[in-house]
């Protein structure tokens, strides 16, 4: 067990996690840099991210569906190659357009990483493992989305298309996993028709609702009071420079890092239900602490009270997801995961950014508050 995170396939496991997230985090510090090069505008410049992330919004549903009823490998060395292929090609897009439509192409090869990556884990582990295997990967995925933006940065001096090199590193992913990961893969006797019918009734019960329900308000705090939102309320209130409130998130990754790594163990111990009240009641001190720091490296320790939420939460729900859905379904249920994921990413600054614009900063923290009630409900009610 100490050493399941030394096994080839879940080391795999962990690159293909790298690249899902890869395609966002490293560009980050090269967006000004983009819309200077590019001569875009402020108002613009999030096309080159929300073109890279619609469609894992469109198309997560059919990769679910093609990864059970295809096989995991079909269709995760092809998006691999399809990411790698299309994101260095942005290194030689000289106009918004073309920068633009080989985005959306990228971010079609990264759609089904975010949907794999826990589906595989779920195929490969089981009890205490799976949770352990879970912990690691969310640690991995908190370290690259600390690193990431560092390597991009690096990068981005050299150019502000420097680094869309990092995508080639999925090609290399690709050929490995193609000849060297060996997997379970889900066997249909059946028709397509019942394999829906079978999917959508597993999805509608009650836990699977819970779940569902729990990533979106996990997100929507992510996105709303802070990614959105923290970093404004940190230069309204301390004047903080940007380097200054990229180390609170620096320090918020680390913390979800610790704690996802300790998943398994703490798994076993507590069980999942204490588990996601124990997210949701960390999620509860950032909200009220936050606004109520009397100074600026103050915000570290409700800001990582945070970070340990994240790490106690997202593994936890996405073990119990893969452990609910059979293997013949665990594509679809991840895949359903990610979209509600990802809806949640898009609707919660539209959703915070009212709220602020009619009561101001702290209904944002109440309003994250208010979610975090919720999740520890969710987890007390609807979890057995």
């Amino acid at each position: 067990m100490s050493k399941l995170y030394l096994h080839k396939n879940l080391q795999f496991v962990f690159g293909v996690t790298l690249m899902a997230i890869l395609g966002v985090s490293s560009i980050i510090p090269a967006l000004p840099d983009i819309m200077h090069g590019l001569h875009m505008t402020p108002a613009t410049i999030g096309m080159v991210v929300a073109t890279f992330t619609l469609p894992g919004v469109l198309f997560s549903p059919l990769v679910g569906i093609l990864a059970d009823r295809t096989g995991r490998k079909k269709i995760l060395v092809p998006s691999l190659f399809l990411f790698g292929i299309a994101g260095f090609s942005c290194f030689f897009a000289r106009d918004i357009q073309t920068l633009l439509i080989l985005r959306f192409v990228q971010g079609t090869g990264a759609a089904p990483l975010g949907v794999l990556y826990g589906t595989l884990i779920g195929d490969l582990y089981s009890g205490r493992e799976r949770s352990t295997a879970m912990g690691y990967n969310a640690s991995v995925l908190a370290l690259g989305t600390a690193i990431f933006p560092a390597i991009g940065g690096g990068l981005a001096m050299l150019g502000w298309n420097w680094p869309f090199l990092l995508p080639l590193l999925a090609i290399p992913l690709g050929l490995a996993i193609m000849n060297g990961m060996h997997t379970p893969e889900p066997r249909n006797n059946g028709g397509f028709g019942a394999y829906m019918r079978e999917t959508l009734r597993q999805m509608v019960t009650k836990r699977a609702l819970v779940l569902f329900a729990t990533t979106f308000l996990t997100f929507v705090i992510l996105y709303g009071p802070i990614v959105t939102y923290l970093p404004l309320f940190l230069k309204q209130r301390f004047h903080s420079s940007p380097a200054t409130i990229g180390s609170v998130f620096l320090i918020s990754s680390f913390a979800t890092a610790l704690a996802a790594f300790r998943l398994g163990r703490l798994s076993e111990t507590l069980g999942n239900k204490t588990l996601l009240a124990s997210g949701a009641f960390f999620y509860a001190l950032c909200m009220l602490g936050t606004p109520h720091m009397p100074g600026f490296w103050l915000t570290i320790l409700p800001v990582s009270c945070f970070g340990i939420a994240q790490g106690l939460n997202i593994p936890t729900v996405m073990t119990m997801l893969t452990s609910l859905a059979p293997m013949e379904q665990r594509g679809a249920f991840m895949a359903a995961n990610g979209m509600i994921l990802r809806l949640s990413q898009t609707a919660a600054p539209v959703i915070m950014g009212g709220i602020y614009a009619w009561k101001g900063m702290e209904a944002v923290f109440i309003a994250g508050l208010l979610c975090a009630a919720t999740i520890f409900l969710l987890a007390i009610v609807g979890v057995e």
